[in-house]
């Protein structure tokens, strides 16, 4: 004891263990799953009132997609292989690459229904994978933007440069494979005039390409993949580029060509001449014509409605099978002699 009569510390407390430093999580209602949860009971009624109210609603959505599908008028008309003269049939590609064969073609459409205007020009591309991830990359985005990224062409090989160095804009695989196939159409011997305005998303045209950025140096090289650009004309008024330029996400796709402003009647003759200069042979491709109308859902497609006929038929069916069953056998919610510890009280499996 000391002179002041207070006790000295106790010896063993310096000899305690050390205090381990827990790992005990804090606590929080959210790590503890104590926040309020809505937990809905399925009951039989619950069930068949949900499948019953989503075929009630899909089915008559998928009749009116259905519906407006089918009144959509559509031409195609494939013409890769009828555009060829007689003796190249065997040897397409040594054709197309020559510069000296005469590529124009002349086809002749009926128009089946009454065709309303606006009438959508598409060409079509079968087996064509612009999808390929060399090929979607191959483009540089701040070129096309503005003049001041011309010389930013990381992305762009093997169209980056011409052989002596200058940069080509725009570059890239993508761009230098620009579609150039040409359709030309007259009704009744009178030339009917092809609408390529706005044929290109409006985001497109403000955002991603330039109102200062012009063609320079393309299909300069000694390989030409395509069409060629107007050097006078910005790349924000080159639609058909911009329509291009939004790859496709599927081998086949069909891009926009431009718009007739006329309407087409019934048994109608149009007569088509197409100079038929790109090059699919070289990959076992198609090309196709498309003319159509569209509809409130846009063009044809009958998918859509189908889909939604289908999974309303069947919320309509799983429902009546549940009603059935509920009327035949009928099952108390939440009846305890379901469980397995009653419905086998001694414990042994059965």
């Amino acid at each position: 004891m000391n002179p002041n009569g207070k006790d000295a510390p106790a010896a063993s407390d310096s000899s305690a263990p050390p205090r381990r430093n827990s790992k005990k999580p804090k606590y929080s209602r959210f790590t503890q799953q104590e926040l309020p949860a809505c937990k809905p009971i399925l009951t039989p009624g619950w069930v068949i009132s949900t499948f019953v109210l989503v075929g009630i609603v899909f089915i008559p959505i998928g009749l009116s997609s259905l519906f407006a599908s089918q009144r959509v008028v559509e031409i195609v008309d494939r013409y890769d292989s009828t555009c060829i003269p007689q003796h190249y049939v065997e040897n397409a590609l040594a054709f197309i690459q020559s510069s000296e064969t005469n590529k124009t073609c002349t086809r002749n459409l009926i128009v089946p229904k009454h065709m309303k205007s606006p009438v959508y020009i598409y060409y079509e591309l079968d087996n064509f994978y612009q999808n390929h991830r060399r090929y979607v990359k191959s483009r540089e985005d701040k070129q096309l933007r503005s003049k001041k990224y011309e010389h930013v062409i990381k992305n762009c090989d093997p169209e980056a440069t011409t052989s002596n160095g200058s940069v080509i804009v725009p570059c890239g695989l993508i761009a230098w494979s620009l579609f150039n196939d040409t359709y030309g159409f007259s009704v009744n011997s009178k030339a009917v005039e092809v609408n390529k305005k706005n044929i290109a998303w409006k985001s497109d045209r403000d955002s991603k390409f330039g109102s200062d950025v012009y063609p320079k140096n393309f299909q300069s090289k000694g390989l030409i993949g395509g069409a060629k650009l107007d050097p006078s004309k910005p790349l924000n008024e080159q639609e058909d580029l911009i329509v291009w330029m939004r790859t496709a996400a599927l081998p086949t796709f069909r891009k926009l060509y431009g718009k007739i402003e006329v309407d087409l009647e019934v048994n109608q003759k149009v007569k088509v001449v197409i100079q038929n200069n790109y090059n699919t042979y070289s990959f076992g491709g198609k090309k196709k014509l498309v003319l159509s109308t569209t509809s409130w859902i846009g063009g044809k497609n009958d998918f859509l409605g189908i889909a939604y006929l289908t999974v309303g038929g069947l919320c309509l069916f799983l429902a009546i099978s549940f009603i059935i069953i509920y009327l035949i056998k009928p099952r108390p919610l939440g009846d305890p002699s379901f469980l397995s510890w009653n419905r086998n009280p001694a414990g042994h499996l059965n």
